[in-house]
């Protein structure tokens, strides 16, 4: 088994592949956009640092907004 360990940000690669603090599987290009690519470190070992093709905080915020308006019936859902 492999793992690695960012010096930098605490995030866990085990085969390769990422795993969030909950346990949960991710995608390095999240974990850039969310944190890697806010912070100018050279110990970052995240190999997709500086992509943009991932999730951000800016994303996000988009989602929640949505979410929000939907509670309120300003516009219909998806499925509607």
């Amino acid at each position: 088994m492999d793992i690695k360990t960012c010096p930098r940000c605490g995030a866990k690669w085990i085969n390769n592949q990422l795993y969030w603090a909950t346990g949960k599987e991710g995608k390095d290009v999240d974990l850039a956009g969310l944190v890697c690519n806010r912070v100018n470190d050279p110990n970052c070992i995240n190999s997709k640092k500086g992509d943009e093709t991932g999730q951000t905080w800016e994303s996000r915020q988009g989602l929640m907004n949505e979410s929000e308006k939907r509670i309120k019936g300003e516009f219909p859902s998806k499925n509607s």
